[in-house]
């Protein structure tokens, strides 16, 4: 089985927020292959689906971005024997808007949400999905930008890296990891190329 964490914060207050980009990208996922979002495991809202001949859970953790390694290990314990089957798709200020990285593993960079899962599954080497949001404006503290709503022409770069990151998580559930770090690294947004 695979599992695709999207990281975020429930409540309809942190909706579209750049901190909840995770959400919106599983969420995307979810409606590409058909399901939905209808029960709640894990301390999660869960789907569950067939793709490519195998099972996927589709997870967002109910349990604020900063706890989210309770729910993931959880679900970790009780779906998958190889970490390379987990992708967890987070935020990520170092990265240029509209920018899609994909890593095997590695440090949280900051990320207090990945901290929580390498502190609660005790390993850094799992995959995870960096959507970029883009860095903090001079002087705007980091909790409001990461909190914020993007700004309306920020939209079109926010659609499409959402659209691009669900092509990436169908070739992680297809294929692995490799071969879309190997498609999707080179990922060039529009106003770069």
């Amino acid at each position: 089985m695979k599992i695709i964490v999207g990281l975020g914060n429930p409540g309809p207050q942190y909706a579209r927020t750049r901190h909840n980009l995770g959400f919106v990208a599983v969420d995307a996922l979810a409606k590409r292959l058909g399901t939905a979002f209808g029960r709640e495991k894990y301390d999660a809202h869960i789907a569950e689906v067939r793709c490519d001949g195998q099972k996927v859970l589709l997870l967002k953790p109910l349990t604020f971005m900063n706890r989210s390694g309770r729910s993931v290990a959880q679900a970790a314990r009780n779906g998958v024997d190889d970490m390379d089957d987990l992708l967890v798709v987070v935020d990520d200020i170092n990265l240029p808007l509209g920018r899609l990285r994909l890593r095997q593993g590695g440090s949280a960079g900051g990320h207090n949400g990945l901290k929580s899962i390498i502190a609660h599954l005790g390993t850094d080497a799992f995959p995870r999905l960096r959507m970029g949001v883009g860095g903090k404006e001079a002087g705007r503290h980091l909790t409001d930008h990461v909190l914020g709503k993007f700004r309306p022409e920020e939209r079109p770069d926010v659609d499409s890296m959402v659209a691009r990151s669900v092509d990436a998580m169908v070739m992680f559930i297809e294929s692995g990891i490799e071969p879309t770090m190997n498609a999707f690294n080179r990922d060039t947004p529009a106003a770069e190329s």
